[in-house]
């Protein structure tokens, strides 16, 4: 018989075992991390684009976004094999190129993940009962700076931010966010829209940094982003990410390691294409990056199903197989205009091609994007 001591031991302040049937207000198993591929293992675009800054968008790692605006820094976005030893391999590597120290109103630069309103459901947000959620993180720098981590309700355009500093070593940041039941009838929106995103600030001018930060959450610009250092101050400048883990409650758990094969899947409700892993899109040239298709009696081409369903009917770019020009494809060798026609979640229906040849074979590579 067990003995009451041992009893004890299993039993929490709850009376169940472990403690209780959640951690914090959060699930206590299962896929606890709302954010996909925070291991910054999964790179389907690139491993590592120059340039960056001029606009936002996709360019590296898949799901996070770069969003920027008016600042005439540069930098380079790299997938890099120096994460902390029992997390990950990889982690987010940002190098600054082009310093901006001239800092305009309306600069910023954030690193950026967006969720689906359907995802979010379990936070409760914006009606009674609503739960913390917290952030944890693995960060360093080439130097000591300050930036700011943000979680945005983009449904209702309220935000809640907090300080974190970076050292040259890797540092793990625990952050929760306090619960918002805002007016008490302002859930997320249960769709697959944009209603969440996890920011990281890492510059900003005084439109966004000229308040108090707003640690509980709020609606004013200007107090999004105070007391940031700038990640543009210099070209000597880096910053380094992974392990990102985003849970409902107010407990920070381990980092939950997924395997390569599950943050794929998942990336590629957002984005995929016809390139092998380790291919660039656009820039390689191999006979494995093009699928291979036949013609119908009219010249057009036969559709294709996506690799896994995707959260909208995505934007399709079409290229003739070893080629970097969009919008065509080599029909019975001879690269035509060709347009993705009836597109849904699920497939391509068909590809009007002009000009197209009857009953032979076409060649091309494909990227669909339905990224938020």
């Amino acid at each position: 018989m067990t003995r009451a001591s041992d009893t004890a031991k299993l039993l929490g302040a709850g009376g169940s075992i472990l403690g209780s049937l959640d951690i914090g207000g959060g699930q206590i198993g299962g896929r606890r991390n709302i954010v996909i591929n925070g291991a910054m293992n999964v790179a389907q675009r690139n491993t590592s684009v120059t340039g960056i800054g001029a606009s936002a968008g996709y360019f590296t790692l898949d799901r996070w976004n770069i969003s920027t605006s008016a600042s005439a820094g540069r930098f380079t976005m790299t997938q890099t094999a120096d994460g902390p030893t029992g997390i990950s391999a990889n982690c987010l590597k940002l190098d600054c190129t082009t310093a901006d120290t001239s800092i305009a109103a309306g600069e910023n630069l954030l690193l950026q993940q967006s969720f689906e309103g359907q995802d979010l459901q379990a936070i409760g947000k914006g009606v009674t009962g609503a739960k913390e959620v917290t952030l944890s993180f693995y960060v360093k720098a080439n130097a000591a700076f300050d930036f700011v981590a943000e979680w945005q309700d983009n449904d209702h355009g309220r935000v809640v931010s907090k300080l974190f500093a970076t050292t040259t070593d890797w540092v793990r940041h625990e952050i929760t966010f306090p619960a918002d039941v805002d007016d008490g009838s302002s859930p997320f929106d249960d769709d697959n829209a944009n209603s969440a995103a996890l920011n990281f600030w890492l510059h900003a001018g005084t439109t966004y940094t000229g308040g108090t930060l707003g640690t509980t959450w709020h609606e004013t610009a200007a107090n999004r982003a105070a007391g940031i250092d700038s990640f543009y101050s210099s070209t000597d400048n880096n910053f380094f990410l992974t392990g990102v883990q985003l849970e409902v409650g107010s407990v920070a758990t381990p980092f939950e390691n997924r395997s390569v094969g599950e943050e794929l899947v998942l990336c590629k409700r957002y984005y995929q294409n016809s390139f092998n892993i380790g291919s660039v899109p656009g820039a390689s040239s191999s006979v494995l990056d093009a699928i291979h298709l036949l013609s119908w009696g009219d010249g057009n081409c036969q559709g294709y199903p996506f690799q896994e369903t995707m959260r909208v009917a995505p934007t399709i770019v079409l290229r003739p197989q070893a080629s970097n020009t969009t919008g065509k494809i080599s029909s019975h060798g001879t690269d035509r205009a060709a347009v993705a026609t009836n597109i849904g979640a699920k497939q391509v229906s068909y590809i009007t091609v002009t000009s197209g040849t009857a009953n032979t074979y076409n060649r091309f590579t494909w990227e669909a994007d339905g990224e938020i």
